[in-house]
């Protein structure tokens, strides 16, 4: 009797276990994570194919997070997407309506998510591991009409629809790692501990996304700034082209870049990008520049002889001026007075920095190391060239007074660091970094990447991003004016 009444519970259990999974949809349960005062709730309508979520919660963001979830377990790559509606009046401008991926449902945990806020701002927030702070990537759109988070391999990004409902991907991808399984789902976290908010999530889809090898993806690119007090992104510019290398404009208004051997200007703050005149010069790279005084721009272009030769022009654009008759030779740097460039150059077979008048004349040879030195910028004051060189067996970090004496290693890692820049302030450099599986001499396109920090008084270095990135990304000096952002390029394959 005893062992049929344990049948008739146990079968009970799973009813119940059967008829909230019903009710919850797609979805296994529902929980409130942390500690939030209010408790949440979910309700799923099965005829309208809605998820109703309530929740309150002080805070999804530092360190650990307070929120209602709606969650399955998954694993793969995946995409969830969803039309997201706020049902109560404005409480906080902060509050957020998410599709979220957890490792686990501590506070803590490991995380990306889409998040809608209040007021409309839509954004990409990550935690990379458990108890680590929590950082984002804003869209340059707000108020979507549907939204949609992908995991693919170690990369999350973002995909927007406005009302057309064509969802289109937002730029700004970043590398998270997920332990299979994960979490999969929808949250709401009113941002006041004394409130509960209440969104509604329609044609919610969760769809495997399959394997494809990279040659049958199309490469995207995206324009981002990034904090360096935060290290939150933000997208200016999201494209299907190829684009490389800003530089910021000294008035802090405009960003730079090439594409397709060209270049264009767009504000800061996002827009349509307009082409720069540049007459016969239609093969311009990723090493270009803007004067200290923001009158005049140099590029370093091909088309005249098939090797790269150095060019001064107006910042509108205009016909550019020959100033290394030379080649191949790069331009890197601009000396704070306006009177000197920097360059890389291959001369008999060896690349190494030089630097040369504005106006032209002789080039002076400042290295002689074998091997590559390459990427030469100006400190602030004047009082230094930043370069990299693989003179040690791995390109790293170097700096020099600007006559190619006191010749001094700063990074000793055993990546490849590129293109260190000065901010305009001196307290800082930043850079990009390949991995060990790229040789020293080489910076490739469509590689995984790290931005990094160093401050130039204690030395110590930080992680700014971890991307897919590469050659592109940061050839060029692109500290705002006020030392406060960097601007760069981040790839997708999509």
């Amino acid at each position: 009797m005893k062992k049929n009444l344990l049948i008739i519970v146990l079968t009970g259990i799973l009813f119940s276990a059967f008829v909230q999974g019903q009710e919850l949809g797609l979805f296994s349960g529902s929980i409130d994570i942390g500690d939030p005062k209010l408790a949440g709730n979910a309700e799923f309508d099965q005829a309208e194919n809605t998820y109703t979520i309530s929740g309150s919660g002080v805070n999804m963001w530092f360190d650990s997070d307070e929120l209602h979830y709606v969650w399955k377990k998954m694993s793969g790559d995946l995409s969830i997407a969803s039309n997201i509606e706020w049902m109560t009046e404005r409480v906080d401008p902060h509050r957020k309506a998410c599709l979220i991926i957890r490792q686990s449902l501590e506070p803590d945990a490991a995380y990306a998510d889409v998040a809608v806020h209040g007021d409309g701002l839509t954004s990409i927030q990550y935690r990379e591991t458990d108890g680590a702070v929590t950082r984002e990537v804003q869209a340059n759109s707000t108020s979507p009409k549907r939204v949609r988070i992908e995991k693919e391999g170690e990369y999350v990004s973002m995909s927007i629809a406005q009302d057309d409902g064509k969802l289109k991907s937002s730029g700004g991808s970043f590398k998270l790692p997920f332990k299979e399984p994960f979490y999969v789902g929808l949250g709401v976290c009113s941002h006041n501990a004394e409130a509960l908010e209440t969104a509604k999530f329609s044609d919610v889809a969760i769809e495997k996304i399959p394997k494809r090898p990279d040659s049958l993806k199309q490469l995207e690119s995206t324009l981002e700034i990034i904090s360096v007090s935060s290290f939150d992104r933000k997208v200016v510019h999201h494209t299907q082209s190829h684009i490389e290398a800003p530089n910021w404009s000294p008035d802090g208004k405009t960003l730079i870049f090439n594409s397709k051997g060209l270049l264009y200007r767009i504000p800061v703050q996002g827009g349509n990008p307009e082409l720069i005149p540049t007459d016969f010069a239609e093969r311009i790279n990723n090493d270009h520049g803007i004067s200290p005084d923001g009158t005049k721009l140099v590029i370093s272009d091909q088309t005249e002889t098939g090797k790269s030769l150095i060019y001064s022009m107006p910042i509108e654009g205009g016909v550019p001026k020959k100033i290394t008759p030379v080649g191949p030779s790069y331009w890197h740097g601009w000396s704070p007075d306006g009177n000197t460039l920097a360059y890389c150059a291959e001369r008999n077979g060896n690349y190494d920095i030089y630097a040369i008048p504005l106006q032209g004349g002789e080039e002076i040879r400042l290295t002689t190391a074998e091997g590559l030195d390459d990427g030469p910028d100006y400190s602030p004051d004047g009082q230094y060239i930043y370069f990299n060189s693989e003179r040690t067996g791995t390109m790293q970090i170097w700096r020099m007074k600007t006559d190619g004496s006191d010749q001094e290693q700063l990074t000793t890692d055993e990546y490849n660091d590129w293109f260190a820049h000065p901010s305009p302030d001196g307290k800082w450099i930043v850079y990009v970094t390949f991995g060990t599986d790229v040789p020293a001499g080489s910076h490739p396109p469509n590689k995984d990447v790290i931005l990094r920090l160093m401050n130039l008084e204690t030395k110590e270095v930080q992680v700014m991003a971890k991307l897919f990135g590469g050659q592109g990304t940061i050839n060029v000096p692109s500290w705002s004016p006020d030392s406060s952002k960097v601007a760069f390029v981040s790839y997708q394959l999509k």
